[in-house]
């Protein structure tokens, strides 16, 4: 019986052993590394450094539902470096920024007003409505740009009819499409706010850009703000993690929420420790990358491109069709130099991975096309006239 048993035990061990890496993992490891450094679709595909893992893997080994301390050190640097009172590590960017929303919103009706092209409206899969119960207000800002208070003054509710869903929270973000939002018109926004009894939540993804393009410090920036979600695998190139930072009361409330979302975890110890170790090392690398960016918007210019957002931090978004050519045909032509460039649509993110390298080889491929157009008889169209209409600069390819 014995034997039996053992023999069993043995053939389902033999089922569920799984090796996950592949005959040439790290020769794999290495060519993805090339791939990341060529590719401008996003900032999210910065891969961890064998300098990051060999520092992540000394952390503390704690459970972080009950007591991790180095997730629970990271939190409390990350707070301070804020001026608030607490913070949260959690998974996502998404997952921070729903916890604030639903950490500050209590009772149904309400609205959340945003600028129209935020993360929580458009790329977060109506999270807010279905965690929260919240309808949103998407503004267009009347500047193209950002929005202002006379933005907000238009379409906040304030009205108590019961028509009407009031206004409880105002979320910014900045950066947003790689611009860096004033932060003059960001205080005011707030004070307005404030005397309003309304709460604001700063979706700060890549606040990191503006401290190091601005010089401002990170509490300066998120002191008019009752929460902010800053993320360490965007820019930083951490592999995972966002912290929500604010009050400790929203933190407390905050931590029973990822609790519900499902966002509770286990050893994160060497994740936190991945994150300390991108600002330490990763975050004095930003004001080269938008250096590399402002390259790359000088050289389409230089080429006939249309500019449509501009690099004020790490993106560049742009319109050939001035030059003849399109979002496709650009990306297929990159695809098949000796080493390939992995392209989206209008927008190309430089991040802390990208060389110049592939920059110089991009507007190659750019300048190529534009002579080939030009000696088939492409003439540049006339300005195009948008008769007030708003159009997203971000287009992506299919």
């Amino acid at each position: 019986m014995t034997s039996d048993i053992e023999k069993a035990r043995t053939s389902v061990a033999e089922l569920v052993k799984f090796d996950i890496f592949t005959s040439s993992q790290a020769q794999d490891n290495e060519r993805h590394q090339k791939e990341v450094s060529r590719t401008f679709v996003s900032d999210t595909i910065t891969v961890p450094t064998k300098n990051m893992y060999e520092y992540a893997v000394q952390a503390s080994l704690g459970d972080d539902v009950y007591h991790e301390p180095s997730t629970i050190a990271f939190e409390g640097h990350v707070a301070r470096l804020f001026g608030k009172e607490a913070a949260l590590f959690v998974p996502s960017g998404t997952m921070s920024n729903q916890l604030a929303l639903r950490s500050h919103l209590k009772q149904p009706p309400y609205t959340v007003l945003c600028d129209y092209r935020s993360h929580i409206y458009k790329y977060e899969a109506g999270g807010t409505a279905f965690h929260s119960g919240a309808q949103i207000i998407p503004v267009i800002p009347s500047n193209r740009h950002h929005l202002t208070l006379e933005d907000v003054k238009n379409f906040i509710v304030l009205d108590r009819d019961i028509h009407f869903a009031p206004t409880e929270v105002i979320e910014l973000e900045n950066t947003l499409n790689g611009s860096i939002f004033p932060q003059d018109e960001i205080i005011r926004i707030s004070e307005f706010a404030h005397s309003q009894g309304i709460k604001m939540h700063l979706d700060g993804a890549r606040i990191w850009h503006v401290a190091a393009e601005t010089g401002t410090p990170l509490h300066e920036l998120s002191a008019p703000f009752d929460s902010v979600s800053a993320c360490f695998s965007k820019g930083l190139g951490a592999p995972v993690g966002s912290c929500l930072i604010g009050s400790k009361e929203l933190i407390a409330r905050a931590r029973w929420f990822r609790k519900v979302f499902g966002g509770g975890m286990r050893q994160t110890g060497f994740l936190t420790a991945s994150a300390a170790y991108a600002l330490s090392n990763n975050f004095p690398k930003l004001a080269s990358v938008h250096q590399l960016a402002l390259k790359l918007e000088k050289g389409l210019v230089d080429i006939g491109v249309e500019i449509t957002g501009r690099a004020e931090t790490c993106m560049v978004f742009y319109d050939p069709s001035t030059i003849g050519t399109d979002y496709v045909e650009i990306a297929e032509r990159a695809k098949q130099l000796p080493e390939p460039l992995v392209l989206g649509g209008s927008r190309l993110v430089v991040h802390i991975q990208t060389t110049e390298n592939a920059i110089d080889d991009f507007l190659a491929v750019v300048h190529a096309l534009a002579e080939e157009k030009a000696a088939a008889g492409f003439v540049r169209p006339a300005d195009k006239s948008e008769n007030g209409l708003y159009k997203d600069i971000y287009v992506r390819r299919t």
